[in-house]
């Protein structure tokens, strides 16, 4: 598996930056000269977990694309799927703020946005794309924010055009239905996002990952980066991108005969394409998408649409182009060939673009690429972040949440509707189970808090680059009155053990937020009644450290009320 050299994963090592350009040939020198003012070192925060994405700061690459619109060419663990706060730095140190425009739902790249006029001290320059010119032997440079330096010069040689997507770990982004190309060539995280130029100053690829424990440089290919460029610099960021919710992989043709792939059909696509060396294969299909008890793993993809597929760059052209429609697939399973039809879905639609945060916790659709990592239906309740509220009845990250007391809520605005119903103090039954444990369905009470934390759901506009907060529908009735109830005291030997007994409470303390040094979110000791008559309960520092929180008394173990810390 190969290690995350992603920003989030890399410690700061001082090097040499590399100088060795072969004797730098003079068309070297000219070509890095005019690349160098079109790249961006980035800086960005991540303000809220969402998708696979934590909170955190991280350093990046970026290359100017057009530099009259002022776009900016980066990878898709850059612009972040969910709330970014970013800045670009050119090499004179002029700092332009960057929005997100566009980032792929299932590739490596993504978008910013700079005004052109925010940069007052130096010509922009931008580097044009040549996805065609990649070819295996070709000489490249790689100019980025290597490692947090501020300009790195790599070079190398294509090596291959036809690696597999890197793994970066099952709660991690990873790409998928896609080539990579490979290099040797040592990087680090700060590279993200850096072009791969070729000697006539064009961008073949862009960096994405390596192995931290190799000298292995891992680059995505740019046509349909190119394509998206093209559709946005038009003035539409909606990037049309159709799915079948199914995960494909590439095998060579030794490889696919053994599950069954027809001689003739081996000699007509060797004869289609003599470079070739193999087909696509379908490695995992999406519960509940759109070829779920259709396409099955193990099937060799022969055609769609009538025209024939090897690739996985002719595989997404089609499936780009026929959103909406229904798609004749031929496929051969065990042998024996089949014709198929499937509806091609829109792969936006099930990439999540709100969230909702309740409790300092936060929830979302279940994304494809975690849908992918733990075979569960895309669009599910999803805790990104559990928060105090969650926490507290361990609910965790990761939870998939099912019903919501006692009503099935299988989509995020569901769960929103049927939660907003209670109010503050309430307690309410919720069935949730982890991804990491499908099969075993768990009920916690969870306590409804609208004090500490708003509820609220947010919402991405990318023409704006920013995320919209809506507040989410009050509770028919706010006022939320406990019950009265009796408790069974303890009991003990008669006099002064059976009244103390009497008087000792279980004390539990929720932290909302973890301040002035606390270590946990949760605390539980015993308390003393010192005044029944006025409710006064002693305890100590250790169960109740900071006066921010909220307090529940139990008496017996059968009555439980809320309480307020006053001293």
């Amino acid at each position: 598996m190969e290690e995350d050299t992603s920003p989030s994963s890399i410690k700061e090592q001082v090097t040499e930056t590399p100088h060795s350009l072969d004797a730098e040939t003079p068309q070297w020198h000219k070509t890095i000269d005019a690349i160098v003012p079109a790249i961006v070192a980035i800086k960005f925060c991540t303000v809220r977990p969402f998708d696979t994405e934590r909170v955190g700061y991280s350093n990046a690459t970026g290359f100017v694309v057009d530099k009259n619109r002022g776009i900016v060419l980066t990878n898709r663990h850059v612009v972040r799927p969910g709330p970014v706060v970013a800045e670009g730095v050119f090499l004179n140190h002029e700092e332009v703020i960057l929005h997100p425009i566009y980032r792929d739902p299932v590739h490596d790249f993504g978008f910013y946005r700079f005004n052109p006029k925010d940069v007052k001290f130096m010509e922009i320059a931008e580097v044009p794309l040549a996805p065609d010119e990649a070819k295996v032997g070709v000489e490249i440079r790689s100019l980025g924010n290597d490692a947090g330096e501020k300009l790195s010069i790599l070079s190398g040689t294509l090596a291959r055009l036809d690696r597999p997507a890197p793994e970066y770990g099952e709660d991690k982004y990873n790409d998928f239905n896609t080539f990579y190309y490979q290099s040797a060539s040592s990087i680090s995280g700060g590279s993200s996002g850096s072009p791969v130029i070729n000697i006539h100053g064009r961008a073949i690829g862009m960096v994405a990952g390596g192995k931290t424990s190799a000298a292995s440089s891992f680059f995505i290919p740019l046509q349909r980066v190119l394509r998206a460029l093209r559709i946005i610099q038009s003035g539409n960021l909606n990037v049309p991108r159709g799915t079948l919710q199914c995960i494909f992989g590439h095998s060579p043709y030794d490889e696919v005969r053994r599950l069954g792939l027809q001689r003739d059909t081996e000699a007509k696509f060797r004869a289609r394409d003599p470079t070739m060396n193999g087909l696509l294969i379908v490695n995992q299909v999406i519960k509940g998408g759109p070829v779920d008890g259709i396409l099955e793993p193990g099937d060799i993809l022969i055609s769609m649409g009538g025209n024939p597929l090897a690739t996985f760059l002719e595989l997404e052209s089609h499936l780009d182009d026929t959103i909406g429609s229904v798609t004749k697939i031929e496929i051969e399973r065990g042998g024996n060939p089949l014709t198929l039809e499937a509806t091609v879905g829109d792969l936006h639609a099930i990439t999540p673009c709100t969230f909702l945060e309740m409790g300092g916790g936060i929830l979302q659709p279940l994304s494809y690429q975690q849908a992918k990592n733990y075979r569960l239906p895309v669009g599910s309740v999803h805790v990104t972040s559990e928060g105090a509220m969650f926490g507290s009845c361990n609910i965790r990250k990761g939870s998939i949440i099912v019903s919501v007391a006692n009503k099935a809520v299988p989509t995020l605005l569901d769960f929103e509707n049927e939660i907003s119903k209670f109010a503050h103090g309430q307690r309410v039954p919720v069935k949730h189970f982890s991804v990491v444990d499908r099969h075993q369905e768990r009920v916690a009470v969870l306590y409804i808090d609208r004090s500490w934390h708003p509820m609220q759901r947010w919402v991405r506009d990318d023409e704006a680059g920013l995320w919209h907060c809506h507040p989410s529908p009050e509770p028919s009735n706010p006022e939320y009155v406990p019950k009265s109830g009796s408790a069974s005291p303890l009991q003990g030997s008669p006099g002064a053990v059976d009244k103390a007994l009497r008087s000792l409470v279980m004390v539990s303390f929720h932290i909302p937020y973890l301040v002035d040094g606390v270590s946990s979110d949760g605390y539980l000791g015993t308390g003393v009644i010192v005044d029944a008559e006025k409710g006064w309960v002693v305890v100590d520092k250790n169960t109740v450290p900071i006066p921010i929180g909220d307090l529940e008394i139990n008496f017996g173990g059968t009555l439980e009320i809320p309480a307020q810390a006053f001293f």
